[in-house]
């Protein structure tokens, strides 16, 4: 079912979502969201971390997808320290 509320936004940008929509949603405070704005539409989708389940995955498909283009662990230690301007 869809839950729809009003609110304003304030004279610093900020919007309040309302209680009923934060409960049906389970929002709880410091929740992210990316936010998308088109013509006179704002969008909110809410954003969470990877859980360490999915985290462990997530660095295994990277690792063998690396290993797959040749990647080597030196190549990514050179990058970091090309990307921190140190080298």
């Amino acid at each position: 079912m869809v839950n729809i509320s009003t609110t304003k936004m304030s004279s610093k940008g900020q919007v309040v979502i309302p209680e009923n929509i934060r409960k049906q949603l389970n929002l709880k405070s410091g929740a992210q969201f990316i936010v998308v704005g088109e013509k006179d539409v704002v969008i909110l989708k809410n954003i969470a971390p990877p859980s360490l389940d999915e985290f462990g995955a997530l660095i295994d498909k990277a690792r063998k997808n690396g290993e797959k283009a040749g990647i080597k662990k030196s190549d990514i230690n050179e990058a970091v320290l090309k990307a921190r301007g140190k080298k």
